[in-house]
């Protein structure tokens, strides 16, 4: 990521996002931004803010599926959250801090899971040798009662048996390589977390909760149980614990650390439910006021204390969103509108976009139901006018009751190719093509009655 500029970025994000050019550019700029911020010299970087955007537009235009993308993209711990989840201190609900533990948690997992990756060939050959003692428990000289080893006239006795083992432990590797022992049945011993103790937490201090239960397990050290398994199994759990010996998680916790301070991406969805605005009562506009006061240290920049440290949030990039319909972002307190500097607008989608999304990504909805129904032998296809009947289905039934974005089109299809999932295990073999009129067939009913259409689709 640290080497693509601005319109590689763009892009890659094409391949997955229609259309919305100016969001997409917006948050290419971003990203680069990091990275040229990395190029400076320390008492300068320091003093370079990130710059946070507001996206606006209507429900399922692409705002979440932007910053979910460039995060993947960049490879950054990426964390979305509902604004309307927050209360102000002091009253029962999520607190703002909980966003950046929850960050810190994704780090944890992202930065174990390519540590993970490293040591991955050498988990496995101590995972092999570890089944295989298991398969075929080694020979060993043995101690008397007094503890001390047998006589070197026994020992020279247990020679031959030794080799005997040994030869007898290749041919079971080999054995286990060419997966003759796969159904082999074997006893492993596993961790299971102990104590028991389960902490029941109040509805919207969960958060609590959860820190109460991490403190109580490390408390009680974890048991050991037996559990009989298949032997593809035991090499999966012995690979786990392998790799969990050759891993230094203090290492993993500081990587982590730093990765979420330079890198991590917090998005803020529904960021204009919190916005003040004329309609609503007074009370409603101060309680709004009161989750962006607490949004506001966060944002600008703090420490939050989290189980693996202390985690700055000066340089996180955080990216809010919303449909901004009957609050506009200069109802925000002025505060936080200074800390959100990049502004971009989003466009509701049309028949033609809809097309395009249909045909052109590489996760496109056609791609993932003709893969789908091709499990069951069942082959099918979509013509030109079959794929512009839907778009224009979909424009048609965003105008008529809601309008929720692409996310319509899931709706649609899905009706579209109800039966057709239902009798592919009956057809294996056929093909398909899906043209216009078995699309007009499919719907007929929802398009004649308004009534249906808003409760089907």
């Amino acid at each position: 990521m640290s080497n693509l500029t601005p319109r590689e970025i763009v892009s890659e994000l094409d391949k997955f996002i229609i259309g919305q050019s100016d969001a997409k550019r917006m948050v290419a700029i971003a990203m680069r931004n990091r990275w040229r911020r990395q190029q400076l010299p320390p008492e300068l970087r320091d003093e370079i803010a990130p710059k946070n955007i507001i996206m606006m537009g209507p429900t399922g235009v692409g705002k979440t599926e932007i910053a979910r993308r460039l995060a993947k993209l960049a490879g950054c711990p990426f964390f979305k959250v509902e604004a309307t989840k927050f209360t102000e201190v002091g009253y029962v609900g999520r607190d703002v801090e909980s966003m950046v533990r929850d960050l810190m948690e994704i780090g944890i997992n992202l930065v174990r899971k390519e540590e993970m990756e490293k040591v991955k060939v050498k988990a496995e050959k101590h995972a092999e040798d570890a089944l295989l003692d298991i398969l075929l428990p080694s020979s060993k000289p043995k101690q008397n009662g007094m503890g001390f080893f047998n006589s070197s006239e026994q020992q020279e006795q247990e020679v031959k048996p030794v080799a005997d083992q040994s030869s007898t432990r290749e041919k079971f590797r080999k054995m286990w390589r060419e997966g003759k022992l796969d159904e082999r049945e074997v006893e492993i011993q596993v961790t299971v977390q102990g104590g028991g103790v389960e902490i029941m937490s109040m509805p919207g201090m969960e958060d609590m909760g959860m820190q109460v239960n991490d403190m109580v397990s490390k408390m009680f050290p974890g048991k050991k149980k037996t559990r009989k398994v298949k032997t593809r199994e035991a090499y999966e759990i012995l690979i786990q614990q392998e790799s969990d010996k050759l891993i230094d998680m203090d290492n993993v916790a500081e990587l982590a650390r730093e990765r979420v301070e330079q890198g991590g991406i917090l998005f803020l969805d529904e960021i204009d439910k919190i916005a003040g605005n004329q309609e609503g009562g007074g009370s409603a506009n101060v309680s709004r006021e009161g989750v962006q006061r607490d949004l506001l240290p966060v944002v600008e920049g703090c420490v939050v204390n989290t189980k693996y440290g202390m985690v700055k949030t000066d340089h996180i990039l955080f990216i809010s969103a919303g449909a901004f319909s009957y609050a506009k972002p200069s109802d925000l307190i002025p505060e936080l509108q200074g800390r959100f500097p990049l502004r971009v607008e989003l466009t509701s989608l049309d028949k033609d976009d809809f097309y395009r999304i249909l045909t052109e990504p590489q996760n496109a909805l056609t791609v993932q139901y003709k893969a789908l129904l091709e499990t069951e032998n069942l082959s099918i296809d979509f013509s030109r006018e079959a794929l512009e009947e839907v778009a224009f289905n979909a424009q048609k039934f965003n105008e008529e009751t809601e309008n929720i974005g692409a996310r319509r089109l899931y709706t649609i299809m899905e009706k579209i190719l109800s039966d057709l999932s239902f009798e592919a295990p009956d057809r294996s073999g056929d093909s398909i093509i899906i043209d216009k009129e078995y699309v007009q067939e499919q719907l007929q009913d929802v398009t004649e009655d308004r009534d249906l259409s808003r409760y089907i689709l």
